[in-house]
C-alpha cells in the first residue's frame, strides 16, 4: 500500500460508515481504493501512449531499412547540440517532477510548487529550442515530401549530399518530434493546473494523487524523447 493510501486510510477508516474527506470521490470506499484506481488508470493510459508511439517507431524502422544511406546523410542536417541540450533539459525536468511528488508526499507545499515551476520552465525551454530547430528547417527547405527543396547556403557545412528522397526522412522527423511536442504542450497545461491546485492547498500528506499522476505523464514525455534523440540525431 502506498504512503498516501496507508496514512489516509488509517485516519479515515474503512467503508461508508465515516464521513469522506473532501478529496475522496463519492464512488470510492477508501482513499486506498481511489489511489490504486487512479494509478492503474494512468498506467493503462501510458501503455496506450506507448502503443501509439510504437507505430511511429515502426515506420521509422521500415523506412530506415529501405534507405539507410539517405537517413545517414539527412541526420547530418539536424543540430546535435540543440538535440542534446533538449535531452538534458527533459532529464532534469523529470528529476524536478519526481522531487515535486516527494515534496507533496511529505506535505511541503512550497517545495512542491517550486519544483513544479522548474519543471514547467524546463518544458517551455524545450519548446523554445525546438522552435529554433524548426525555424532552421523551414529556412533550409528541409521539409517533408514534395516540399523538400534544400537551400545549399543553409545546409550543414561539410555534410554529404542529400538524395532526392530525403523528404521522407523529414516527414518522419516532423511527425515524430511534432507529436512529441504536442505532448509537451499538454504536459505544460497539466503541470500548470497541478501548480494552481497546490497553491490552493489541495494537496497534503494524505492526498497527493494528482501530483503523482501528472509526474507519471511527464516521465513518459521524457522517455519518448530519450529514444527520439539518438534515432534521429545520432544513428
Amino acid at each position: 500500500m502506498s504512503t498516501e493510501a496507508a496514512s489516509a486510510e488509517s485516519a479515515h477508516g474503512d467503508g461508508h460508515g465515516h464521513a469522506h474527506p473532501k478529496w475522496l470521490a463519492h464512488h470510492f470506499d477508501t482513499p486506498a481504493q481511489q489511489f490504486d484506481a487512479a494509478k492503474l488508470g494512468m498506467w493503462v493510459f501510458l501503455a496506450q501512449e506507448l502503443l501509439f508511439f510504437s507505430g511511429l517507431f515502426v515506420a521509422y524502422g521500415v523506412y530506415r531499412s529501405w534507405y539507410p544511406e539517405m537517413f545517414k546523410a539527412a541526420s547530418h542536417q539536424l543540430d546535435k547540440i540543440m538535440g542534446a541540450t533538449n535531452t538534458i533539459v527533459l532529464l532534469f525536468s523529470s528529476l524536478t517532477a519526481a522531487l515535486a511528488v516527494r515534496s507533496a508526499q511529505v506535505g511541503n507545499k512550497k517545495a512542491t510548487g517550486n519544483y513544479l515551476l522548474v519543471t514547467i520552465g524546463c518544458a517551455c525551454m524545450f519548446l523554445v529550442i525546438k522552435f529554433f530547430e524548426y525555424k532552421h528547417k523551414f529556412e533550409a527547405g528541409l521539409l517533408p515530401g514534395r516540399f523538400f527543396h534544400p537551400h545549399l547556403e543553409h545546409l550543414a557545412h561539410g555534410s554529404p549530399p542529400l538524395p532526392a528522397n530525403t523528404g521522407s526522412f523529414f516527414g518522419i522527423y516532423f511527425m515524430m518530434t511534432g507529436i512529441h511536442g504536442v505532448h509537451v504542450i499538454v504536459g505544460i497545461g497539466i503541470l500548470i493546473w497541478i501548480w494552481l491546485r497546490n497553491n490552493r492547498g489541495e494537496f497534503s500528506k494524505e492526498y497527493f494523487t494528482a501530483v503523482d499522476i501528472a509526474a507519471l505523464y511527464w516521465h513518459l514525455v521524457d522517455l519518448v524523447w530519450i529514444y527520439l534523440f539518438p534515432l534521429l540525431y545520432l544513428i
